[in-house]
């Protein structure tokens, strides 16, 4: 069922995120404090291509990645953790399509606040 999703999910819309993700990590390595971001939301590309088998763990973030999270938070991450869990919903409204919702999901949770997550297999 892992490899049935993966597949699935890369072919309608995995690849175009996963994209979309990179290139928003290559914007905030542009500059110096948004490196932490930038590399986060690489590591958020690539769970993006291959969500299915992944989980979300969390990771105390320090010093001034804890700064950057609540920044985050505040500027950027409430607005697309909402995006992505009503696309989740919108995805559980079907019996097929849970499994997609369910992984909206865990990106929403992690792109809440990106630097005090990270992804194990």
């Amino acid at each position: 069922m892992k490899t049935i999703g993966n597949i699935l999910w890369f072919i309608f819309g995995g690849v175009e995120m996963a994209i979309a993700q990179f290139l928003a990590g290559a914007l905030f390595c542009i500059t110096i404090i948004g490196i932490p971001i930038g590399l986060q939301l690489f590591k958020m590309a690539k769970f993006t291509i291959w969500p299915f088998g992944k989980t979300v763990n969390k990771v105390k973030p320090s010093g001034l990645k804890a700064v950057l999270n609540i920044i985050w938070a505040i500027f950027f991450g409430w607005e697309m953790a909402l995006i992505y869990l009503f696309i989740g919903a919108i995805y559980c409204i079907t019996i097929i399509g849970i499994p997609f919702g369910r992984q909206w999901f865990k990106m929403a949770h992690f792109i809440l606040l990106p630097l005090g997550n990270d992804f194990t297999k």
